[in-house]
């Protein structure tokens, strides 16, 4: 009978748990939402990997040219909040040492203003939880650079059938980067069960985020592109900009390190150094962060009228109500392409498509365009959504989020921006250019860049269901 009741004593708190962390309060300064400022000296940034038959595909990338340029710029501020910061990368191919351009860029700038102040965050998956040293953030913090580790606890759990069992019985063992006897699967030092035990967590800091200031002020670039070796051929979009969206950018990375118990005197130094005041510019900008992203995309497809257009390029597409806002809207008329990554490599490993194949079909079936990336090792990493409305005017949303659960519904830690311009607005320009030469290449074009839906179809109920079950559950690193 004491087995028993002690046994049931467990189970109560593990299922307490899991309940409380799936729905406790969000942390202060989550779910952030800007206010809308003028768009200051915008400039659109794409990042493309060009196939052109068999010879060897050519780079065509500007993100971490800009990255580097701003870095350089800087006098006397610099965080980044990157998601990726490791050198793992697959065999046999030639990829650009992101990791580390981005580890000397930011000491040598350390060097040159030693009075700077110089911030890093970052997921603990670089580290795997604990499990390993990262090279990238010994060298950085030996340079006088703080790096701060995302604490993850503090956010909602996005896989509660385990999380409630690894807050009560593992989280308090802490981890240790020279006891591993396990592989690595981002570096070669071998890692402890217990980075394995966070892991299946599944929650991180996903934000892909640059600020600095400059002769002119402060700038700041919001992107989906890792500084992650292994990533370097994949395509991504971001945005540069100025003005005072800058400051609430740095008020949403206040926030992580506050949930962080770091410290926050910098950004408060540096808030009272960015001008607030812009004048009206012919665009505009708002920041958001995590289910403010999920607000403005669903309140973007559902008020698209007849007529209007929506084009989607995404890594991943899972989220239940955004598919059905996109069926919806073609069906009342409104033109609706989506652009998908196959879901079929990532970084050597052959993955089974899910969760954008079953996406995919369901959107087929319901009358939507769907096309492929024409990915050969490479990921179509971007995450865009741009409408194009018949009386000129545009919205356009990006950055770090792609349309899942766990990246839309206050789980993941994600940063985008919305635009809202005129369809002729330059930056509007060029993000159609990047959305329509993808969707126009296809087979029979020099550099095929896309391919018809028919080239990775998967019509599998089985497939389909386990899409839905993981979307649900939270059993999915989607």
């Amino acid at each position: 009978m004491t087995i028993k009741l002690l046994l049931g004593l467990v189970l109560l708190a593990i299922a307490g748990t899991s309940l409380y962390h799936s729905f406790k309060p969000l942390p202060v300064g989550v779910a952030y939402k800007g206010d809308v400022h003028p768009l200051l000296e915008p400039r659109l940034l794409t990042d493309r990997t060009l196939h052109f038959g068999d010879e060897a595909p050519r780079l065509d990338h500007e993100i971490f040219d800009e990255t580097l340029a701003m870095i350089g710029e800087a006098r006397q501020f610099i965080l980044v909040d990157m998601f990726l910061f490791n050198s793992t990368s697959a065999e046999g191919r030639n990829d650009r040492l992101l990791a580390g351009q981005l580890t000397e860029a930011l000491i040598r700038q350390r060097k040159a203003f030693p009075e700077a102040d110089v911030i890093v965050i970052s997921d603990p998956i670089n580290t795997l939880y604990g499990g390993a040293e990262s090279e990238h953030f010994r060298k950085l913090e030996q340079a006088g650079i703080a790096v701060i580790q995302t604490q993850l606890t503090a956010l909602r759990d996005s896989n509660p059938l385990w999380s409630g069992l690894w807050r009560v019985c593992c989280q308090w063992f802490g981890n240790s980067s020279e006891s591993g006897w396990l592989p690595n699967p981002i570096a070669d030092q071998k890692v402890t069960l217990r980075s394995y035990f966070s892991l299946l967590n599944f929650k991180a800091n996903h934000r892909k985020i640059l600020i600095t200031d400059s002769q002119d002020g402060f700038r700041a670039l919001v992107s989906s592109a890792n500084p992650h070796d292994g990533s370097s051929h994949h395509s991504n979009i971001g945005l540069s900009f100025g003005g005072p969206a800058v400051a609430d950018l740095l008020r949403s990375e206040r926030a992580v390190l506050a949930l962080s118990d770091a410290s926050t005197q910098a950004v408060d130094e540096a808030l009272g150094r960015i001008s607030e005041t812009a004048p009206a510019g012919d665009a505009r900008i708002q920041i958001l962060t995590e289910s403010a992203i999920r607000d403005a995309s669903l309140a973007t497809i559902t008020t698209a009228e007849p007529g209007d257009r929506l084009d989607l390029a995404m890594f991943y597409l899972s989220h239940r109500d955004l598919l059905s806002a996109l069926i919806k809207a073609s069906r009342r008329g409104v033109h609706v392409r989506v652009l998908l990554d196959a879901n079929h490599d990532a970084f050597g490993q052959e993955k089974s498509g899910v969760p954008n194949r079953q996406a995919a079909m369901e959107l087929t079936n319901n009358g939507v365009s769907v096309r492929w990336c024409n990915t050969r090792g490479e990921q179509c990493h971007s995450k865009l959504l741009l409408r194009q409305d018949q009386d000129s005017q545009a919205r356009m949303l990006l950055g770090s989020a792609n349309f899942t659960r766990r990246n839309l519904d206050d789980l993941n830690l994600e940063s985008d921006v919305l635009v809202l311009a005129d369809r002729s607005h330059p930056t509007i320009q060029k993000a159609d250019l990047f959305f329509e030469e993808q969707w126009n290449n296809g087979p029979g074009s020099p550099a095929v860049m896309s391919l018809p839906y028919q080239a990775w179809a998967d019509h599998s109920q089985l497939r389909y269901w386990q899409y839905r079950f993981m979307e649900a559950t939270g059993l999915s690193t989607f």
